[in-house]
């Protein structure tokens, strides 16, 4: 792993069409038929990412994290999943690191593999500080003595999308990931701003926010952008922290036009959570659908997260899901092709920092 602050020369490229139907042709014939999908209309991704949200802030899960991420590379998993606060960047650095190795020995291509971030949430540096003095003092130090941010732009204590912030985490998370671009870049858990901005506020910070990434997009740091989010779409209309997709496209129409980048949602779908299914939180129209049906008819593409519950599905599921799926010979690539399964799911994102538990879901999407 490379030192904080020490900068390692960027990998040129971003994902690619062309290059993303390389990739699936590498794999595409040991892979389950429907393994490899389209995402945005352009990409070819496989339906199982790679998640790095959970583990220690320590060198021994960075090494593991490597190692998983190396593995994955080269066994047709060419979706990458990171945010700038997960493990305070030691996540996006873990993925740096084996994209450098796996570009370097010649395993991949930068124009193979997706590789995707989020902001939001004010990153820590390596390890959480001992104390709220500490944190604070971090926060006067890098974001408000620098200009980027203003402490009123802050809400919750820690969450920010103000354009300034947005540019100068898109930065970090590029040197972080070693990449010129991030393939796909998300605002994480934007609902949050909701703890403290009125509706019509939150429209117009929104609004900032996108415009800040469409520019992003024109200056080569990003590719496309999203919404990830835990409750906002999962909630119904009239909950404090509820987003309409439709709303959402709406602002990045009126400040990217026609071909605005808008293009992913990211939401927690499992067994344990299946409002994106059956719930009606969306409204098209004159209806109110579940999300993965407004996906559907507004053309997003959708990203699930979390789908075996971080740990809580891989064991104890009902008999008859494995009836359901009779190939299949743990409940945790049972739940995890459950998520798959869903109309317009283009991937589950399963956090594996562990080579074993990689090993378990590869097996599962064997041809």
């Amino acid at each position: 792993m490379r030192e904080r602050g020490k900068a390692d020369k960027q990998i040129a490229g971003c994902a690619t069409q062309e290059g993303t139907e390389r990739y699936r042709g590498r794999f595409g014939a040991s892979r389950a038929q429907d393994f490899f999908r389209p995402l945005a209309d352009v990409l070819s991704v496989s339906s199982i990412g790679l998640g790095t949200y959970l583990g220690d802030c320590d060198d021994k899960t960075d090494a593991d994290y490597v190692a998983t991420t190396m593995l994955a590379l080269s066994s047709g998993i060419n979706l990458l999943d990171s945010a700038i606060n997960y493990r305070c960047q030691r996540s996006e650095r873990a993925l740096g690191s084996a994209l450098r190795a796996a570009v370097g020995a010649g395993e991949i291509r930068r124009d193979e593999i997706v590789v995707c971030s989020k902001a939001g949430y004010i990153p820590l540096d390596g390890t959480p500080p001992p104390t709220r003095r500490d944190y604070d003092a971090l926060l006067k130090a890098q974001y408000f003595d620098t200009g980027i941010v203003t402490p009123g732009q802050i809400v919750a204590g820690g969450h920010c999308i103000a354009p300034s912030y947005l540019s100068d985490q898109i930065q970090r998370s590029r040197r972080n990931l070693g990449v010129s671009t991030i393939d796909i870049y998300y605002l994480h858990n934007p609902e949050q701003q909701l703890d403290s901005l009125s509706r019509d506020e939150f429209a117009t910070a929104i609004r900032e926010a996108f415009s800040q990434l469409e520019r992003e997009v024109a200056d080569g740091n990003i590719g496309c952008y999203g919404c990830a989010t835990w409750n906002g779409f999962r909630a119904k209309p009239g909950d404090k922290s509820h987003l309409a997709v439709t709303e959402l496209l709406k602002i990045a129409e009126e400040v990217g036009g026609a071909d605005h980048h808008f293009r992913v949602i990211q939401l927690p779908i499992s067994l344990a959570m299946p409002e994106a299914v059956r719930i009606p939180t969306q409204p098209v129209g004159n209806t109110l659908v579940p999300l993965l049906q407004a996906a559907n008819d507004l053309g997003m593409a959708v990203i699930a997260s979390a789908p075996l519950m971080q740990g809580q599905l891989t064991h104890g599921l009902p008999a008859k899901l494995a009836e359901a799926f009779p190939l299949l010979t743990t409940d945790a690539q049972r739940a995890v092709a459950f998520v798959r399964s869903l109309p317009r799911v283009t991937a589950a994102l399963v956090g594996m920092k562990r080579q074993p538990h990689l090993q378990e879901q590869l097996k599962a999407v064997e041809r």
